[in-house]
């Protein structure tokens, strides 16, 4: 009987691999929690600042082509400072849209019939703008630009709808997401958007 009982008992090389086995799945298993904590905590810093600082877009339809092409994935920055020439991307009706800063508080916009646009009374150089067309425009020209607004339209501009319609108007700077920063997509392409 002491026998059979002694042979049931591990011995010690049978007793130093369980541990082993023992230590390893604890091991495992704290580094698979301790990976998923990190990856969580990186995911949210990642989603944070996307939302807070660095917004990506995505560009849907053409009001903004030749510069922007559909599905064009996008970085933006918050900035405070918007200048002539930016592409912001802004909200609008739960919507986010991307058009180009024309002008600015106080700046008096003109449109020609045939599109030309001036600023201040000065012809605006153009060169995004492949064909110049009035538009949808239901405002009253010369149009000043009011207090803490900007002008914004798109690239182009026959199909634009944007600060030259009523339905559109001008954009109050705290409706505007951020700055067009960095096209990163598609990736023959990525780089500054001017």
């Amino acid at each position: 009987m002491i026998e059979n009982q002694k042979r049931d008992l591990p011995d010690a090389e049978q007793f130093r691999k369980e541990f082993k086995r023992l230590q390893y799945q604890k091991n495992f298993s704290r580094t698979m929690r301790s990976t998923i904590g990190s990856l969580l905590v990186v995911g949210a810093i990642a989603v944070i600042l996307s939302m807070l600082v660095v917004p990506v877009m995505r560009v849907t339809g053409t009001s903004m082509t030749p510069t922007l092409q559909n599905e064009d994935l996008l970085l933006c920055v918050r900035s405070g400072n918007y200048e002539k020439g930016d592409i912001v991307a802004f909200y609008y009706n739960n919507k986010i849209l991307l058009k180009r800063v024309i002008g600015v508080s106080g700046d008096v916009i003109n449109i020609s019939e045939e599109g030309a646009v001036s600023v201040n009374d000065e012809p605006t150089d153009e060169p995004y703008v492949n064909e110049l067309a009035f538009g949808e425009c239901d405002i009253s020209l010369p149009y000043q630009v009011p207090e803490s607004r900007v002008f914004v339209m798109g690239d182009h501009r026959a199909v634009s709808i944007d600060s030259r319609s009523t339905a559109i108007g001008c954009v109050s700077e705290e409706a505007i997401v951020g700055k067009v920063l960095l096209r990163v997509y598609p990736f023959d392409k990525f780089g500054t958007v001017e």
